[in-house]
């Protein structure tokens, strides 16, 4: 397929707290379900279509995959490979921290208990390589970590340009392979 949509969940309360939540489950807001619901909303009034929607196991995701699934009638599906990237001693704490956005340009570190940039990369360019093969057109509902290891698929950056990318919590982003570095 030549592209594909990538929506980031909807507010979880870590996210009003600014703690990073990583592969920590946490549960939407109130605010994030109707944030998921608009979205769903959004997707039809801008004629956005899809064979399915892949989401991340994490019920932040899968709550807001299932809300835009409901509003749209596109099918949804949990993708293992979507989940966020645990950040092993960095979960919980604030995200803006100087420390979090020094060691996310550390593309080896697992934060001490958690996962590479390297590692979660190696699944997510999987995942964009089966997508690009594939014959069908799809929406990913996933997290904030992941769009920066999205974003190095398609274009090059430095690792300070890498660490400080980021998406709105609903925000819609639609990625063409076309524009794609590799």
């Amino acid at each position: 397929m030549d592209h594909f949509y990538f929506i980031r969940h909807g507010e979880t309360v870590w996210n009003v707290e600014n703690k990073i939540c990583g592969a920590t489950d946490i549960e939407l807001t109130e605010n994030g379900h109707e944030q998921a619901i608009r979205t769903g909303k959004l997707i039809l009034e801008k004629g956005i279509t899809a064979d399915k929607i892949l989401s991340s196991p994490l019920i932040r995701a899968s709550e807001t995959a299932r809300h835009i699934s409901e509003v749209t009638g596109i099918p949804m599906e949990i993708e293992p490979r979507l989940i966020e990237q645990n950040f092993g001693r960095y979960e919980s704490t604030p995200r803006d921290g100087a420390e979090f956005h020094e060691a996310k340009k550390d593309m080896a570190s697992r934060f001490g208990t958690g996962e590479s940039m390297l590692q979660t990369a190696h699944r997510i360019y999987g995942l964009l390589d089966d997508i690009k093969a594939g014959d069908k057109e799809y929406i990913l509902v996933a997290h904030n970590g992941l769009v920066r290891i999205i974003e190095s698929y398609f274009r090059e950056m430095d690792n300070e340009e890498f660490s400080s990318i980021g998406i709105k919590n609903c925000e819609v982003k639609r990625y063409d392979f076309r524009d794609c570095v590799k």
